[in-house]
């Protein structure tokens, strides 16, 4: 079975979660982590998509948002082209049976409203992914990071337990 990792990253945190992610996948998947911009057509050669970006102004990124994240940083951003808001737009329904699953990054602060995984959770199924779990989110301290202790371990469980579930079902859940 083949899955790809598509993610969007400003500062690093995403691009861990993903490669995390991939990891846990890699046990029941063939599995890529590819950076949004560099990402390839999806074709229909997939049996799973996951998708995961940072949480921006309350959902998926937005020029301006990765404009104010470019100003925060001295370093250049990991994703400084499209986001997956973009992507997703372009996307085009799956010509078959493919399962999506969606993560994002965001500040760990008690009922901070917002999720671009949802938001992505909610595209990927209008466009007739099968979403067999809810989006997930991973957490930072503060808007740049770092990943909190465990999030980067957890994401690997989330990954191993995903790929499991859609292993014994044959990816067909």
């Amino acid at each position: 079975m083949k899955s790809l990792v598509v993610y969007e990253s400003m500062f690093g945190n995403t691009r861990l979660i993903a490669e995390a992610v991939a990891g846990g996948l890699a046990r029941w998947f063939e599995v890529e982590a590819v950076e949004v911009g560099d990402c390839p057509d999806i074709g229909a050669y997939l049996d799973l998509v996951v998708v995961g970006g940072p949480t921006h102004a309350f959902g998926m990124t937005r020029p301006a948002t990765r404009q104010s994240a470019a100003e925060q940083t001295e370093e250049a951003l990991v994703s400084p082209g499209i986001g997956i808001r973009e992507w997703l737009t372009r996307l085009t329904p799956p010509a078959g049976h493919v399962s999506a699953a969606t993560f994002d990054t965001r500040v760990d602060k008690p009922r901070f409203p917002g999720s671009a995984a949802v938001g992505a959770h909610r595209r990927l199924q209008r466009l007739g992914f099968h979403m067999p779990v809810a989006a997930q989110s991973f957490y930072v301290d503060g808007t740049t990071g770092p990943l909190l202790e465990g999030e980067y371990e957890r994401a690997h469980r989330w990954g191993e337990a995903l790929g499991s579930l859609l292993a014994r079902e044959g990816a067909q859940v």
